[in-house]
Protein backbone atom coordinates (compact mmCIF):
# COMPACT_ATOMS: atom_id res chain seq x y z
CA UNK A 1 0.00 0.00 0.00
CA UNK A 2 1.70 3.26 -0.74
CA UNK A 3 2.38 5.90 1.48
CA UNK A 4 1.30 9.34 1.12
CA UNK A 5 2.83 10.22 4.20
CA UNK A 6 5.44 8.55 6.30
CA UNK A 7 7.52 9.40 9.11
CA UNK A 8 10.53 8.02 11.06
CA UNK A 9 11.45 8.61 14.38
CA UNK A 10 10.63 12.41 13.18
CA UNK A 11 10.99 15.25 16.10
CA UNK A 12 10.94 19.15 15.92
CA UNK A 13 12.47 21.48 18.74
CA UNK A 14 11.30 25.15 19.18
CA UNK A 15 14.36 26.36 21.24
CA UNK A 16 14.03 24.05 24.29
CA UNK A 17 10.75 23.00 23.93
CA UNK A 18 9.96 19.47 22.10
CA UNK A 19 7.02 19.59 19.82
CA UNK A 20 7.36 16.21 18.19
CA UNK A 21 9.12 13.26 19.32
CA UNK A 22 10.30 9.95 18.02
CA UNK A 23 7.04 10.40 15.59
CA UNK A 24 6.58 7.18 13.86
CA UNK A 25 3.83 7.10 11.05
CA UNK A 26 3.11 5.19 7.56
CA UNK A 27 -0.13 7.10 6.24
CA UNK A 28 -1.44 4.95 3.19
CA UNK A 29 -2.83 7.21 -0.33
CA UNK A 30 -6.25 7.51 -0.70
CA UNK A 31 -7.85 7.98 2.91
CA UNK A 32 -9.42 10.86 4.96
CA UNK A 33 -7.53 11.09 8.11
CA UNK A 34 -8.30 13.01 11.25
CA UNK A 35 -5.28 14.16 13.36
CA UNK A 36 -6.39 14.89 16.58
CA UNK A 37 -4.34 15.99 20.03
CA UNK A 38 -4.75 18.49 22.81
CA UNK A 39 -3.41 21.71 22.53
CA UNK A 40 0.64 21.39 22.11
CA UNK A 41 0.36 18.14 21.16
CA UNK A 42 2.39 18.92 17.97
CA UNK A 43 -0.80 18.71 15.28
CA UNK A 44 -0.06 22.31 13.85
CA UNK A 45 3.94 21.12 13.63
CA UNK A 46 3.46 17.71 11.85
CA UNK A 47 1.26 19.26 9.46
CA UNK A 48 3.59 22.33 8.99
CA UNK A 49 6.77 19.49 8.49
CA UNK A 50 4.45 17.95 5.53
CA UNK A 51 3.95 20.87 3.97
CA UNK A 52 7.65 21.84 4.09
CA UNK A 53 7.21 24.87 5.96
CA UNK A 54 9.48 23.63 8.73
CA UNK A 55 12.62 21.10 9.07
CA UNK A 56 12.65 18.44 11.20
CA UNK A 57 15.08 18.27 14.06
CA UNK A 58 15.73 14.61 14.42
CA UNK A 59 14.22 12.00 12.00
CA UNK A 60 12.65 12.04 8.28
CA UNK A 61 9.59 12.81 6.59
CA UNK A 62 8.40 11.88 3.03
CA UNK A 63 5.43 13.13 1.57
CA UNK A 64 3.62 11.90 -1.73
CA UNK A 65 7.13 10.06 -2.58
CA UNK A 66 9.53 13.44 -1.99
CA UNK A 67 10.99 15.46 0.75
CA UNK A 68 8.38 18.09 1.88
CA UNK A 69 9.57 21.37 0.11
CA UNK A 70 12.25 20.30 -1.88
CA UNK A 71 10.86 22.21 -5.33
CA UNK A 72 7.96 23.55 -7.21
CA UNK A 73 7.44 19.62 -8.53
CA UNK A 74 7.18 18.75 -4.85
CA UNK A 75 5.10 21.60 -3.52
CA UNK A 76 3.02 21.05 -6.49
CA UNK A 77 1.87 17.84 -4.86
CA UNK A 78 0.17 19.46 -1.60
CA UNK A 79 -2.39 21.40 -0.99
CA UNK A 80 -2.18 23.35 2.68
CA UNK A 81 -4.52 25.27 4.15
CA UNK A 82 -3.33 26.46 7.91
CA UNK A 83 -5.13 26.92 10.97
CA UNK A 84 -6.15 30.69 10.08
CA UNK A 85 -7.20 29.71 6.61
CA UNK A 86 -5.15 32.25 4.89
CA UNK A 87 -6.43 34.52 2.47
CA UNK A 88 -5.09 37.98 1.81
CA UNK A 89 -8.00 40.41 3.10
CA UNK A 90 -7.49 43.27 0.43
CA UNK A 91 -7.42 40.84 -2.47
CA UNK A 92 -10.49 39.75 -3.89
CA UNK A 93 -11.48 36.39 -5.23
CA UNK A 94 -10.57 37.08 -8.23
CA UNK A 95 -6.98 38.19 -7.35
CA UNK A 96 -6.96 34.88 -5.20
CA UNK A 97 -7.47 32.71 -8.35
CA UNK A 98 -5.35 35.08 -10.62
CA UNK A 99 -2.53 34.95 -8.04
CA UNK A 100 -2.94 30.75 -7.62
CA UNK A 101 -3.22 30.38 -11.24
CA UNK A 102 0.50 32.32 -11.34
CA UNK A 103 1.76 30.23 -8.49
CA UNK A 104 0.82 26.67 -9.69
CA UNK A 105 1.79 25.03 -12.70
CA UNK A 106 -0.99 22.56 -12.47
CA UNK A 107 -3.67 25.05 -11.71
CA UNK A 108 -7.10 24.23 -12.49
CA UNK A 109 -8.97 27.39 -13.39
CA UNK A 110 -12.37 25.09 -14.85
CA UNK A 111 -11.70 24.30 -11.18
CA UNK A 112 -11.51 27.12 -9.26
CA UNK A 113 -14.07 29.19 -11.41
CA UNK A 114 -16.65 26.29 -10.82
CA UNK A 115 -16.15 26.04 -6.77
CA UNK A 116 -16.41 29.96 -6.49
CA UNK A 117 -19.88 30.03 -8.58
CA UNK A 118 -21.10 27.23 -6.85
CA UNK A 119 -20.42 28.36 -3.19
CA UNK A 120 -21.90 31.50 -4.50
CA UNK A 121 -18.78 34.22 -3.96
CA UNK A 122 -19.03 37.43 -5.67
CA UNK A 123 -15.74 37.25 -7.79
CA UNK A 124 -15.05 40.85 -7.01
CA UNK A 125 -15.37 40.79 -3.10
CA UNK A 126 -12.35 41.42 -1.22
CA UNK A 127 -11.71 38.35 1.16
CA UNK A 128 -11.54 40.61 4.32
CA UNK A 129 -15.15 41.00 3.76
CA UNK A 130 -16.14 37.17 3.77
CA UNK A 131 -17.67 35.45 6.38
CA UNK A 132 -15.58 33.49 8.07
CA UNK A 133 -17.29 29.77 6.28
CA UNK A 134 -16.38 32.16 2.76
CA UNK A 135 -13.19 32.68 3.70
CA UNK A 136 -12.52 28.83 4.74
CA UNK A 137 -13.95 27.54 1.53
CA UNK A 138 -12.10 30.08 -0.41
CA UNK A 139 -8.99 28.70 0.97
CA UNK A 140 -10.29 25.54 -0.08
CA UNK A 141 -10.31 26.13 -3.61
CA UNK A 142 -7.03 27.43 -3.57
CA UNK A 143 -5.38 24.13 -1.82
CA UNK A 144 -7.76 22.09 -4.21
CA UNK A 145 -7.44 23.96 -7.77
CA UNK A 146 -3.17 23.35 -7.57
CA UNK A 147 -4.63 19.39 -8.11
CA UNK A 148 -2.34 17.94 -5.36
CA UNK A 149 -1.96 15.00 -4.17
CA UNK A 150 -2.27 15.66 -0.54
CA UNK A 151 -4.64 18.48 0.78
CA UNK A 152 -3.50 19.22 4.50
CA UNK A 153 -6.46 21.05 6.53
CA UNK A 154 -4.92 22.33 10.28
CA UNK A 155 -8.02 22.80 12.14
CA UNK A 156 -10.20 24.55 9.02
CA UNK A 157 -13.21 24.78 10.72
CA UNK A 158 -12.68 25.96 14.21
CA UNK A 159 -13.94 28.57 14.41
CA UNK A 160 -16.81 28.02 12.06
CA UNK A 161 -20.53 27.68 12.91
CA UNK A 162 -22.46 24.25 12.81
CA UNK A 163 -24.37 24.83 9.53
CA UNK A 164 -20.93 26.47 8.13
CA UNK A 165 -18.84 23.38 9.56
CA UNK A 166 -21.14 21.18 7.93
CA UNK A 167 -21.29 22.59 4.30
CA UNK A 168 -17.61 23.22 4.51
CA UNK A 169 -16.95 19.03 5.42
CA UNK A 170 -19.53 17.97 2.69
CA UNK A 171 -17.97 20.18 -0.05
CA UNK A 172 -14.60 18.35 1.49
CA UNK A 173 -16.03 14.86 0.84
CA UNK A 174 -17.38 15.86 -2.59
CA UNK A 175 -13.49 17.01 -3.28
CA UNK A 176 -12.46 13.93 -2.31
CA UNK A 177 -15.42 11.55 -4.07
CA UNK A 178 -14.46 13.71 -7.32
CA UNK A 179 -10.86 14.01 -7.26
CA UNK A 180 -8.93 11.18 -5.46
CA UNK A 181 -7.03 13.30 -3.00
CA UNK A 182 -5.90 12.12 0.05
CA UNK A 183 -6.64 14.45 3.03
CA UNK A 184 -5.11 14.83 6.76
CA UNK A 185 -7.48 16.76 8.59
CA UNK A 186 -6.58 18.27 11.91
CA UNK A 187 -9.83 18.97 14.34
CA UNK A 188 -10.55 19.42 18.04
CA UNK A 189 -14.18 18.24 17.27
CA UNK A 190 -14.02 14.88 17.26
CA UNK A 191 -17.64 14.54 16.12
CA UNK A 192 -16.75 16.00 12.89
CA UNK A 193 -14.20 13.82 12.16
CA UNK A 194 -16.17 10.95 12.63
CA UNK A 195 -18.46 12.19 9.71
CA UNK A 196 -15.62 12.55 7.42
CA UNK A 197 -12.50 10.68 8.30
CA UNK A 198 -11.63 6.64 7.78
CA UNK A 199 -8.06 6.47 9.96
CA UNK A 200 -7.05 8.44 12.98
CA UNK A 201 -4.07 9.63 14.49
CA UNK A 202 -3.98 10.36 17.60
CA UNK A 203 -1.08 12.42 19.05
CA UNK A 204 -0.45 13.22 22.63
CA UNK A 205 2.86 15.13 24.14
CA UNK A 206 4.34 15.19 21.10
CA UNK A 207 3.87 11.52 20.80
CA UNK A 208 1.56 9.08 18.28
CA UNK A 209 -0.18 7.26 20.71
CA UNK A 210 -3.27 5.46 18.36
CA UNK A 211 -2.94 5.47 14.35
CA UNK A 212 -5.35 3.22 12.16
CA UNK A 213 -8.66 2.72 10.75
CA UNK A 214 -11.28 3.93 12.12
CA UNK A 215 -14.00 0.95 12.03
CA UNK A 216 -11.06 -1.49 13.20
CA UNK A 217 -10.21 1.12 16.14
CA UNK A 218 -13.86 0.92 17.37
CA UNK A 219 -14.48 -2.74 16.96
CA UNK A 220 -11.04 -3.74 19.25
CA UNK A 221 -11.34 -1.52 21.99
CA UNK A 222 -14.10 -2.04 24.71
CA UNK A 223 -15.47 -1.10 28.14
CA UNK A 224 -15.29 -3.19 31.02
CA UNK A 225 -16.81 -2.70 34.26
CA UNK A 226 -16.95 -5.15 36.73
CA UNK A 227 -15.59 -5.89 40.22
CA UNK A 228 -12.56 -4.18 41.20
CA UNK A 229 -9.19 -5.88 40.45
CA UNK A 230 -5.75 -4.98 39.71
CA UNK A 231 -5.34 -4.44 36.24
CA UNK A 232 -1.60 -6.55 36.26
CA UNK A 233 -4.25 -9.85 36.20
CA UNK A 234 -5.76 -9.35 33.27
CA UNK A 235 -5.37 -11.57 30.32
CA UNK A 236 -1.87 -10.75 28.20
CA UNK A 237 -3.69 -9.50 25.25
CA UNK A 238 -6.13 -6.88 26.76
CA UNK A 239 -4.44 -3.88 26.56
CA UNK A 240 -5.19 -1.17 29.30
CA UNK A 241 -5.57 2.18 27.62
CA UNK A 242 -7.47 3.89 30.99
CA UNK A 243 -8.48 2.85 33.94
CA UNK A 244 -10.86 4.08 36.89
CA UNK A 245 -11.87 2.18 40.44
CA UNK A 246 -13.84 3.02 43.19
CA UNK A 247 -14.13 0.93 46.26
CA UNK A 248 -15.77 -1.51 44.68
CA UNK A 249 -15.97 -1.53 41.09
CA UNK A 250 -13.30 -0.94 38.26
CA UNK A 251 -13.44 0.25 34.95
CA UNK A 252 -11.36 -0.38 32.07
CA UNK A 253 -10.68 0.57 28.61
CA UNK A 254 -9.20 -2.12 26.69
CA UNK A 255 -7.78 -3.31 23.51
CA UNK A 256 -8.17 -6.52 22.30
CA UNK A 257 -8.70 -8.50 19.38
CA UNK A 258 -10.03 -11.22 21.19
CA UNK A 259 -13.21 -12.29 23.36
CA UNK A 260 -13.79 -11.00 26.62
CA UNK A 261 -14.75 -14.37 27.94
CA UNK A 262 -14.63 -13.46 32.16
CA UNK A 263 -18.33 -13.40 33.33
CA UNK A 264 -17.92 -10.74 35.80
CA UNK A 265 -17.13 -8.18 33.26
CA UNK A 266 -19.98 -6.24 31.42
CA UNK A 267 -18.88 -5.40 28.16
CA UNK A 268 -19.44 -2.12 26.12
CA UNK A 269 -18.87 -0.86 22.93
CA UNK A 270 -17.20 2.62 22.70
CA UNK A 271 -18.15 5.64 20.67
CA UNK A 272 -14.78 7.55 19.03
CA UNK A 273 -15.32 10.54 20.82
CA UNK A 274 -15.34 8.68 24.15
CA UNK A 275 -12.26 6.78 22.42
CA UNK A 276 -10.04 9.59 21.67
CA UNK A 277 -10.63 11.24 24.86
CA UNK A 278 -9.46 8.46 26.69
CA UNK A 279 -6.15 8.69 24.80
CA UNK A 280 -6.08 12.27 25.64
CA UNK A 281 -6.84 12.07 29.36
CA UNK A 282 -3.61 10.79 30.26
CA UNK A 283 -5.17 8.58 32.75
CA UNK A 284 -4.45 4.85 31.50
CA UNK A 285 -2.37 2.42 33.09
CA UNK A 286 0.82 1.55 30.59
CA UNK A 287 0.99 -2.23 30.76
CA UNK A 288 2.75 -2.22 27.17
CA UNK A 289 3.93 0.52 24.90
CA UNK A 290 1.98 3.41 24.66
CA UNK A 291 1.51 3.54 20.45
CA UNK A 292 -1.15 1.27 19.25
CA UNK A 293 -1.00 0.53 15.21
CA UNK A 294 -3.80 -0.79 13.55
CA UNK A 295 -3.52 -1.77 9.86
Amino acid sequence: MTAVLGATNLGKKYGRNQALTGCTLDIPAGHVVGLVGPNGAGKSTLLNLAAGMLTPTTGTIEVCGGIPGSGPAQLAKVGFVAQETPVYSGLSVADHLRLGARLNPGWDDALAHGRIARLGLDPRQRAGKLSGGQRAQLALTLGIAKRPELVLLDEPVAALDPLARREFLADLMEIVAEHGVSVVLSSHLVADLERVCDRLVVLVGGEVRLEGDVEEILATHRRLTGPRRDVATLPAEQRVVSASHTDRQTTLLVRTEAPILDPQWTVGELGLEDLVLAYLSGTGTTRRPALEVLR
